[in-house]
């Protein structure tokens, strides 16, 4: 039993310090797997450790998928391991033998969670589900489905359900990222807005929006070019800018 900090600590460096200098990475099997059921940010911290063992040492681990399902939840997009966990995730979802209903579930859960996320948040998971769409074509479904449904509290996908297979994800639509086309920062609602279109076949580069904070984007914003908008109006004259004013006999406006 560790505490929580030493906890943290091993995992964040065990994945290129200490399982590469190890003759037998696959001793790390149960640790890793425990710290993967912990949950929270122990849970993201394992994924690194635990996707060595899956690509290079054949590790089976039959309710991974379950499981990174279940971490979704909203502090996702505020901690700050948030770059290393969409990072891994994207490299999970990328197969595309994967089942449609298991992406639609991803694709579902981080569409509703990003309702309440930040926009630094939005601007890396919307191109993230752009990407899932070009890997798996079949979950289009939920941006063009022709009677989807109208009122939000009958969309059947179940939020709360922690088994993808059992979400109905693939029977909803993704009236979520419609909502955020009307996002009050104008790069989310212009990011949203790309699925009204036809995706295009090369995936969007994420690794430069990983790492993007609230700070790049006050700081991007302060540094716009104000643009003079010309205005027609009627020059003031005399202090009630009426004509004939008798008030501008004996007082200027300086």
């Amino acid at each position: 039993q560790l505490p929580t900090g030493l906890y943290k600590k091993v995992l964040v460096i065990l994945h290129d310090s200490i399982l590469p200098y190890m003759n037998e990475p696959t001793l790390m099997m149960d640790f890793l797997t425990v710290a993967y059921g912990i949950g929270g940010a122990i849970s993201l911290l394992a994924l690194n450790g635990l996707f060595i063992l899956i690509h290079q040492h054949n590790l089976e681990y039959p309710d991974f998928y379950k499981k990174l399902y279940s971490l979704l939840d909203p502090s996702i997009y505020h901690v700050k391991y948030r770059a290393r966990f969409f990072h891994l995730a994207d490299l999970f979802l990328s197969s595309s033998h994967l089942p449609a209903y298991l992406v639609a579930a991803f694709i579902k859960r981080l569409s509703r969670l990003a309702l309440t996320a930040p926009p630094e948040s939005l601007l890396m998971v919307i191109p993230f589900i752009c990407n899932l769409f070009r890997r798996h074509p079949a979950c289009k479904v939920l941006v063009h489905r022709p009677n989807g449904p109208e009122d939000m509290s009958e969309d059947p996908y179940i939020m709360e359900e922690q088994e993808p297979s059992e979400s109905r994800a693939l029977e909803s639509s993704l009236w979520e990222i419609q909502s955020l086309q009307n996002h009050y920062h104008p790069d989310v609602a212009k990011a949203a807005a790309i699925l009204n279109q036809s995706l295009s076949e090369m995936e969007d580069d994420i690794s430069g929006l990983l790492e993007l904070s609230a700070y790049e984007l006050f700081d991007k914003e302060v540094k716009k070019k104000a643009v003079d908008v010309p205005l027609e109006f009627e020059q003031v004259r005399g202090l009630f800018g009426k004509k004939n004013d008798i008030f501008a006999e004996h007082f200027t406006l300086d």
